[in-house]
């Protein structure tokens, strides 16, 4: 039992832990806040404008019901919800796969 949990811990994919935690995490972002952290490279090279500035807050306010709103600030946040959904949702798929046959 314990060698098969490590083989399960050493194959997981950190790939599917990475979208699920920035899915979390976007559900407690507070959208409507005077700064926010941000990793965006052009972001900390001082530019003004970036084609992803504000999906993280669109993708908030598209998680919480606030479809108009979400797409006023980004109109591709509904797209990239539904592509990272479906990343998960395959990701999960793999290992149902490759695990349990």
């Amino acid at each position: 039992m314990k060698q098969s949990i490590q083989h399960i811990a050493r194959k997981f994919p950190l790939e599917l832990l990475f979208w699920v935690s920035a899915l979390i995490l976007i559900w407690y972002l507070e959208p409507a806040g005077d700064s926010h952290f941000s990793l965006c490279p052009l972001d900390m090279m001082g530019a003004t404008w970036c084609p992803g500035c504000g999906l993280g807050r669109a993708m908030n306010l598209l998680m919480h019901g606030e479809w108009i709103a979400s797409f006023k600030i980004h109109p591709l946040a509904g797209f990239a919800f539904v592509v990272i959904l479906l990343r998960i949702i395959n990701l999960i798929r793999n290992i149902k796969i490759y695990y349990y046959g």
